[in-house]
């Protein structure tokens, strides 16, 4: 009788799966001591209700173009044009709204499509044109800048209705509180328990994916490792979602990014279509001659892009209240810094969702830690671009020393 003499893979210490995983855990690391620095220089403002609500509103719109950015810089291409799109979104929402009394659940979808064909547009001279993608974008952002002075007359157009706000500004209601909001310290039940039920969930799915592992016999990080990582990240969520109960709970406009977050990260780790990214990504000659069409992945990236840019650009004006010429300038800088921080390689084919999520929140903690204690916009500027710089020669570094 035949027996299987296949041996289990011997799995890494603690050092060895950090020396492996630096990069990703690192910017953890950077994170925890990024907010933990600025907590201290402010007085203990940065982890107030109102303050984590603010990070969460005032970096939403990075985070979701960050998802769109990250695939774009995986296919080798990059996207200049993203707060240009923002600004002339916001402007023809707000034509739409408020001169032409349209509905708010009409406008946003027609938004959506009017995004993602700009990113069409732009699409099909990359990827069908070869013309390259630094040129195209630089074109696009002059020209969408161009269409929104346009589209506005150079001048702000607001206040939106009510429902349009609420895109940005509106919260989750509380269906299952049962005390008074009024003397009890947790104001949103809904939040607390959604937070808990995430975290729950994340320690069931990280067992799961440790069993099928070890089924496959594929590595997996150190049990030890696994258990102190949940407990940090589940008891900083936790504390995060208090901090949101006890003031008005679960932003929708958080609610909206963790669920492009999900869907991004199984996108990309789950599908085909994501393995072909970066394949593609990493070298494209080989990823067609293995049959894939490299030039549709790369015209959908962009209308990907677009879509994401116009959903981010509703989001701003939503929460201004008001469209503005100037909207959106210098956000593309944002966007690629944080995929860039958050492990993306200017070369392509590699970066993670998460690392892009992780980085554009460094971004957030800097700027909201920055204005807090009162550091000029001169020197914010300076400060980012030095921990731009700083993350990609770390890459460099690492690529080199492999």
């Amino acid at each position: 009788m035949a027996t299987d003499t296949t041996l289990p893979k011997k799995q890494p210490s603690v050092g060895d799966y950090l020396k492996r995983n630096i990069r990703e855990y690192g910017l953890l690391v950077a994170l925890v001591m990024i907010m933990i620095f600025f907590q201290v220089v402010t007085n203990g403002v940065l982890f107030r209700p109102v303050n984590i609500t603010n990070l969460v509103l005032q970096n939403s719109f990075i985070v979701i173009m960050a998802l769109g950015m990250l695939l774009i810089i995986v296919a080798g291409h990059i996207d200049l044009s993203v707060g240009s799109i923002v600004a002339f979104i916001g402007a023809i929402s707000a034509i739409m709204l408020v001169k032409w009394q349209l509905p708010a659940i009409a406008v946003v979808p027609l938004c959506i499509m009017a995004g993602a064909l700009m990113g069409a547009a732009q699409g099909y001279w990359v990827a069908y044109q070869k013309i390259p993608s630094f040129i195209v974008t630089l074109a696009g952002m002059l020209v969408f800048r161009g269409m929104t002075y346009v589209v506005l007359g150079g001048r702000p157009v607001g206040p939106f209705p009510k429902d349009f706000q609420v895109l940005s500004t509106g919260f989750i209601p509380d269906f299952l509180s049962f005390t008074d909001p009024a003397t009890s310290v947790i104001k949103n039940y809904v939040a607390l328990v959604a937070v808990v039920a995430l975290v729950a969930y994340a320690v069931y799915a990280g067992l799961r994916e440790r069993r099928v592992n070890e089924q496959h016999g594929s590595e997996n990080e150190p049990f030890g490792f696994f258990l102190v990582q949940m407990g940090v990240m589940g008891a900083v969520a936790i504390f995060i979602g208090f901090q949101l109960a006890t003031y008005r709970g679960l932003p929708n406009v958080l609610v909206v990014m963790g669920v492009l977050i999900a869907l991004y990260t199984f996108v990309t780790t789950r599908t085909t279509v994501g393995r072909r990214i970066y394949a593609m990504g990493g070298n494209e000659k080989a990823a067609k001659l293995s049959g894939i069409n490299t030039e549709r992945l790369t015209f959908y990236a962009f209308v990907n892009m677009g879509a994401l840019a116009a959903l981010a650009g509703m989001i701003i004006a939503a929460r201004l209240n008001s469209a503005t010429p100037k909207a959106g300038v210098g956000f593309e800088l944002d966007v690629i810094a944080a995929c860039f921080i958050g492990g993306a390689s200017a070369s392509g084919g590699v970066g993670k969702i998460t690392g892009a999520v992780i980085g554009a929140f460094i971004m957030g903690v800097m700027n909201n830690g920055m204005s807090i204690v009162g550091i000029g916009i001169d020197y914010q500027q300076l400060i980012k671009g030095l921990v731009l710089l700083a993350a990609v020669f770390f890459d460099v570094y690492n690529k080199n020393k492999g």
